[in-house]
């Protein structure tokens, strides 16, 4: 890696933390750390609510997805709609109302202690994956680019995180939020050009190439049939409708911000804005991912085949081996901006659901200066836990395909819960822990019965939390509707 590459990547990433570690005061009380004073811009709010979208699984994931298949994953990206119109129209006013920062609160008023708990510890536990797959895409290029020891780059980078998301709270993060994304995004553009304008017979060869693939159209989006035990176009779109749906109705990482916007205004423009911005970023990295199969069949023996059978490695090795001085930094900046934003969020966002959820309602009384400690252990807590999941992650061999599985099945069917919670009628405690029950039970079914062969139908992993939610909200619902007499009062 050239000085001037080096020179370029340390500036921005050691800009950043400085950037993060400047909002830190000493009397910041843990609603700044928590809610940012609700101060800021619907733009920002926006900007980090798409940087949180846009992680290092999208910077290098989505490529290599493209690169090794098709763009059957976009189709998660075209679920975004539907998610971010229920969020501005329902979601931010239930939640700028209730006034509680935790998004769980309100689970607890409707159907006991258990349910806050259980949604928020699967909450954790989705964060704390979503931490090491972002942390281990972090250190990928870093290790092509320098030879840099995997484990070293996870461990300095994270504490870098952590430094500032613990020190500068949530006003901290989104700002930083802001910033990366739009770094991101220049820099994922410039690579595109890059590869078109790099192809012996003009950018026309890229799709040319891709389309006519001998492993079949690189621009798919997958079989349309019915099949449930494949990745599917209908898999992945119901998929990503529940996944979406979740993420803006019950993700601390996005109830937090609807919270941190100044207005009731700037939260549902933040909403709409920062998911629709991610529609047309997410098809730019996979078109990156095909172009960079059209460059790579045109210029065939460039790429050695140890990195060709880890997609996840073949844009970082592009970046090392075809960008010019400046850009690679510029790249690896970029990339490393995806990452530091979504991991400061789930490390800020984890930590506060440890204070509202797990500390404060078993303490009696607590100073405003030991919640902020709180705040902060917490935070240090689960960046460490990200660094050993984010180790233990360096043997998987599709990023995307391990963080998908690991979030549909650690999501546990929070979205049932949720619909459970808002709705009008009456839905009694028993009800909702039955069909939590059921639902739990209906995950543990699909996640196991692949990998270890079980009787019954398999389905596909992704199909986890569809049918989970599905189950989670049908039982409850039915139980209380069909013993609504014995239901009243419990």
């Amino acid at each position: 890696m050239n000085n001037i590459d080096l020179v370029i990547f340390l500036v921005f990433t050691l800009g950043v933390v400085v950037f993060g570690c400047s909002f830190y005061k000493k009397d910041n009380t843990s609603s700044d750390f928590t809610q940012a004073g609700r101060s800021l811009p619907g733009w920002v709010v926006g900007m980090s609510i798409f940087a949180t979208y846009v992680s290092s699984i999208s910077y290098i994931g989505y490529p290599g997805k493209a690169f090794a298949s098709n763009w059957n994953a976009f189709v998660f990206s075209l679920s975004i709609p539907i998610a971010s119109y229920f969020a501005a129209r329902y979601f931010v006013p239930f939640y700028r109302r209730g006034g509680s920062v935790s998004a769980y609160t309100f689970l607890e008023a409707k159907f006991g202690r258990w349910a806050r708990l259980y949604a928020s510890a699967c909450y954790l536990l989705t964060q704390i994956a979503r931490m090491g797959s972002i942390l281990y895409l972090l250190a990928v290029p870093m290790h092509i680019l320098m030879g840099w020891n995997l484990h070293m780059v996870i461990i300095a980078t994270s504490l870098a995180i952590i430094l500032y998301s613990m020190l500068g709270g949530l006003k901290a993060v989104i700002w930083a939020d802001a910033i990366q994304g739009i770094i991101l995004i220049g820099g994922a553009l410039l690579c595109l050009c890059i590869l078109c304008f790099s192809m012996p017979e003009g950018p026309g060869q890229v799709f040319d190439l891709a389309i006519h693939s001998p492993e079949g159209n690189k621009f798919s989006l997958g079989e349309f049939t019915s099949d449930l035990t494949t990745s599917t176009f209908w898999v992945c779109l119901i998929y990503g409708i529940f996944i979406n749906l979740q993420n803006y109705g019950i993700d601390q990482n996005y109830v937090q911000r609807y919270h941190a916007a100044k207005t009731d205004a700037d939260a549902r423009f933040s909403a709409l804005f920062g998911g629709y911005l991610f529609i047309p970023v997410s098809a730019l990295f996979f078109l990156i991912g095909s172009a960079l199969y059209s460059y790579y069949t045109a210029h065939p023996g460039l790429l050695p085949a140890d990195i060709a059978a880890k997609p996840d490695y073949v844009f970082p090795f592009f970046i090392v081996n075809a960008l010019p001085v400046g850009l690679r930094g510029l790249l690896i900046a970029s990339i490393f901006a995806a990452g530091m934003s979504t991991v400061s969020t789930s490390v800020t966002s984890a930590a506060t659901i440890i204070l509202t959820d797990y500390f404060k309602p078993f303490v009696s009384r607590s100073s405003e200066r030991t919640d902020v400690f709180v705040l902060r252990l917490s935070s240090v807590v689960v960046g460490v836990i990200g660094i050993v999941v984010a180790i233990a992650m360096l043997s998987v061999e599709s990023i995307i395909d391990a963080w998908w599985t690991l979030s549909s099945i650690f999501s546990g069917g929070m979205l049932g819960l949720f619909l459970l919670g808002i709705l009008p009628r009456h839905i009694g405690r028993w009800a909702a822990l039955v069909g939590c029950l059921a639902g739990i039970a209906v995950i543990a079914w699909i996640s196991l019965a692949g990998l270890y062969d079980l009787p019954g139908v398999h389905l596909h992993e992704y199909l986890a939390i569809v049918l989970g939610t599905t189950t989670i909200f049908v039982t409850g619902f039915l139980l209380s509707y069909l013993f609504r007499g014995k239901s009243q009062g419990q």
